[in-house]
Formats: structure tokens, sequence, C-alpha cells
């Protein structure tokens, strides 16, 4: 695109060729000729931006979102973590207490859940354990196992909260990189109603579901299986039965369909990680465990787990200066309806 200062030249070099005069820098003339080329290189700009807010592979924002429109597709929106929280009392008691919905326990940073359900610790019991959410959607919910420390208002008797394991599902709001890949797909695969393309994109469709696959004939001729999977990993019995439902309503006649949960791998995963000079080593290693957690997700559906991809994502942690990996000791083969999904995980420090 040309500068202001170039347009400006330009339009010297017009104004002299048509009337042999030659404008003096800081005459009126002058500066009134570099006003309007300024207002031409703001037509210039306009006009780009118009471009690339006209095509899928460069749009933005709104835009982006209405070219999804027009492809059957919406940005899927954040998604708030799930878990279970471990409330405990500080001695058991003779009667039962009731912990009552929406009790809100938060982290030491202040991320906060709520829990999903009524729960009650039986009398003589010391701790129960009830399903919480985080109170704002998003990856910020998803925390490390003993990460929640606090209650807002503790219930009667209770005296400790805690999550036994990681909170996990959370997701913020599709970006434009992720959603205009799914945009272009429907370029690519068109979905008429009968392949792969259809099933994969209408299960796509589900706010839920980071990754689904398609397997063809799994019990023969007109047979079709369809494996979603969440980010927290395997979906859940309601999530199956409605993309169940959604393509029983679109299926061909005669088709046998069936949605199923993804078969698991359990991969177990050791490494070895020097920090670099100066760096706190329990940050950096905390740092790293976190991000190979966060890589288990359910978008690994059908995809092998890499030492190469282990090792980028090791390197990329902040303080790292070396790793070594030594579980597992070659590239895990997954197939299609497959899900890897983390086992024990050793992050030491490399001697």
């Amino acid at each position: 695109m040309k500068t202001i200062d170039e347009i400006y030249q330009e339009m010297l070099v017009y104004f002299g060729e048509r009337t042999g005069l030659e404008p003096q820098g800081g005459c009126d003339l002058s500066a009134r000729l570099y006003a309007l080329a300024a207002q031409v290189y703001a037509l210039y700009v306009q006009a780009d931006w118009v471009v690339r807010q006209a095509f899928p592979q460069t749009a933005e924002g709104e835009y982006l979102d209405r070219h999804a429109q027009l492809r059957g597709l919406e940005r899927k929106p954040a998604v708030a973590a799930v878990g279970t929280v471990r409330f405990t009392a500080g001695e058991a008691a003779a009667a039962a207490r009731d912990i009552p919905q929406g009790t809100v326990c938060m982290t030491a940073g202040l991320v906060r859940f709520e829990t999903t359900a009524p729960a009650v610790l039986a009398a003589g019991e010391l701790a129960v354990d009830v399903p919480i959410r985080a109170l704002e959607a998003g990856s910020l919910g998803n925390v490390s196992a003993g990460a929640i420390t606090s209650m807002a208002v503790a219930p009667v008797g209770i005296s400790v909260c805690s999550n036994p394991e990681p909170c996990s599902g959370g997701a913020d709001g599709e970006e434009d990189g992720a959603l205009r890949v799914r945009v272009l797909e429907t370029f690519k695969r068109l979905p008429n109603g009968a392949n792969s393309a259809f099933y994969q994109q209408g299960a796509l469709s589900f706010d839920q579901v980071a990754a689904a696959a398609v397997i063809p004939r799994p019990r023969g001729v007109g047979s079709v299986d369809i494996v979603p999977a969440t980010l927290a990993g395997l979906p859940g019995e309601e999530l199956l039965e409605e993309l169940e439902d959604y393509f029983e309503q679109r299926r061909e006649i005669a088709v046998d369909l069936k949605v199923r949960a993804p078969e698991t791998v359990t991969v177990h995963i050791a490494v070895k990680v020097e920090p670099g000079e100066g760096r706190n080593r329990a940050e950096v290693l905390a740092r790293v465990e976190e991000a190979i957690r966060g890589w288990f997700t359910g978008r690994l559906l059908g995809q092998r787990v890499l030492r190469a991809k282990l090792g980028e994502i090791i390197y990329h942690c902040d303080g790292v200066a070396n790793y070594a990996i030594t579980t597992p000791a070659a590239d895990v083969a997954i197939g299609e309806d497959q899900l890897p999904i983390l086992g024990t995980l050793s992050v030491e420090e490399k001697a």
C-alpha cells in the first residue's frame, strides 16, 4: 500500500504536468494537496480492510461470524470448568449436616467455584465429595488438584474444602483461528447429508464437543459410528444422548447410527527438566506439569502422542533450559476412535 508521502508526491507531479506550476513547500496549495493525500490514503486503508473482511480466509471478529453463519456454523462460547470438591468436618457429628447447592469455594488466586447439587454429610462421617462448576467460564477454571482451599461462607460444621482431582473442561470462547478452520473445512469437505463431513461437522456444532471422529461401516454397509470427545475428555451420557437425538432426526433412512464414547489409551509420562540459571526450580517444574496436563484434552482424539510434540511443549515452558523424556520411550499410536488420557505424570529436576 502506498504511503501518504508517496501519494502526495504523485499529486505534485500530476499538478505540475497539468498546470506547469510547482507548489512550494509550506504554501496553502501544498498543504491542501497533502491533506487530500491523507484522505486518499484513508480510502486505501478502508478498501484494504473491506477486502479482508470479504473473505473467510482473512475476515475477523463479527465479520468472520457472518461467514460462519452462511455455512451454518456459530462461534463456540466459553465453557466453565467442572470438578469435585471435598468438604471435611472438624469432627464427626451425630446429626447429618447439609451443604447447600451454590456453596462457593475458591483458590488462593480467587478463582471461584460453586456446588452444582445439594449434598449431605452423613452422621458420623467426616467428608463428602460434591460436584462443582467454575463461576466464570474459561480456561482459568482448569486448576490442579488441591488448588481449592477456602470457602466464601462455610456450611455449618464444615472446616476444610479441597479438590482431590484437577478441575478440567474449561475453555475460552472460540478464537478467530479455530473458527476460521471450521469455516474453511466446510468448503473443503462439503457435507451432503450422508458423508463423514456431515456427521463430523454436526457433532462439532455442539459447544461441549472439542473433537469428533466418524467411523464408517463399523457393523457393515449402512452403519456409522460417531465418536465425540469434550475438552475434559470423555463425553457424559447426557451429551451422547443429545447427539444421538440430533442425528436420528437428520440421518438417512435405514442408516444404523450409533453415538458412543471413544476408547481410552492411558499414557504414562516421566520427564526430567533442567531449569534455567537463576530460575526457581519449583515454579519451573510446576509450569511444566501444568502444560503437560493441559495438553491432554479431548482435542487429542485420534492423534498420536508424539515425543517431539511433548518435547516442544516442555521446552516452550518459561524457565526450561533443557529436558529429557524418560517415558514414553517411543511415540504412542492412537486409533481414530481412541482418546489418549494422561496416566501417571512424573516431572523431576534433571541432574
